[in-house]
């Protein structure tokens, strides 16, 4: 399993050398865009909007624009050494809250956390103290490149961190338009939802929820590439350097030149006359 983060996350004096690996992953079929005329995959290139040119990679710079059109530019080393500040500080647990204290809307992305060489007995002692008490961690971690706000919790016999938003990342639910303000509900109609509700009722087990959509597209990709219902892509022929090019041009010319001069007739020199 990659790890995406090493480090040592602490709690007090106690110090947990940890790895981080991704616990979920995104099963999204991928589909590439062609050209409907050759079937060539798009590829897309980074154009200055200025210059009109394409723009090689060495020569883009990171910038905030703080107004329009207005840039604060920030070079590599500038953003590296605020990055190592960070990533050098230890992860601390700054405080224990209870799980159901936090709304879903914050959690972002979970993560395995596994002991590193010589942090399996504190490791431990974290997860039996968050199972005995009930309460989960509250931390701070550098994460490629963004500050996160994260939770440790337990999860199946092991410690898993989720990173969560930070309060200013989750827009104000005042700002969601249209929302009806308490109207008065017939009670006839609140009974029968709730005895809908009821009904409906049973303990969340994951494995019966598929995404019928990706089984549905997936045979269907099955199905034509079965049926041979497929197209190849138009390979790109290699073009010669532009310096080749020129330099045929040359020889070329100076060919045709060197004809030219051996085709002219040389004028022959008059007699001279006798009396």
């Amino acid at each position: 399993m990659h790890t995406v983060w090493k480090g040592s996350i602490s709690f007090g004096l106690v110090n947990i050398p940890v790895k981080l690996h991704t616990a979920t992953e995104n099963k999204d079929i991928k589909l590439r865009q062609l050209h409907k005329e050759c079937n060539t995959p798009i590829n897309y290139q980074k154009v200055c909007s200025g210059c009109k040119k394409e723009v090689q990679s060495e020569d883009i710079v990171k910038a905030y624009e703080y107004s329009k059109n207005k840039f604060v530019v920030l070079d590599d080393e500038e953003l590296e050494k605020l990055k190592k500040e960070n990533e050098d500080k230890a992860v601390e647990i700054i405080d224990f809250v209870k799980l159901e204290e936090i709304d879903p809307i914050y959690f972002e992305r979970s993560y395995f956390m596994a002991p590193d060489s010589g942090g399996g007995k504190a490791y431990s002692l974290l997860r039996k103290a968050l199972m005995e008490s009930g309460k989960i961690g509250v931390a701070k971690i550098m994460i490629r490149s963004k500050e996160q706000l994260a939770v440790v919790r337990v999860f199946e016999e092991l410690l898993v961190m989720e990173t969560i938003h930070f309060p200013d990342e989750v827009r104000s639910a005042k700002d969601v338009p249209n929302i009806p303000s308490e109207p008065a509900v017939v009670q006839k109609e609140l009974e029968t939802a709730l005895m809908l509700v009821d009904q409906l009722t049973t303990t969340f087990e994951p494995e019966k929820y598929t995404d019928d959509y990706r089984t549905a597209l997936m045979e269907l990709i099955e199905e034509k590439k079965t049926g041979k219902q497929t197209v190849t892509a138009t390979e790109k022929q290699p073009t010669a350097p532009s310096n080749v090019t020129d330099l045929m041009s040359a020889l070329q010319a100076s060919l045709d030149k060197t004809k030219k001069k051996k085709a002219v007739p040389r004028k022959r020199a008059a007699k001279a006359k006798t009396s």
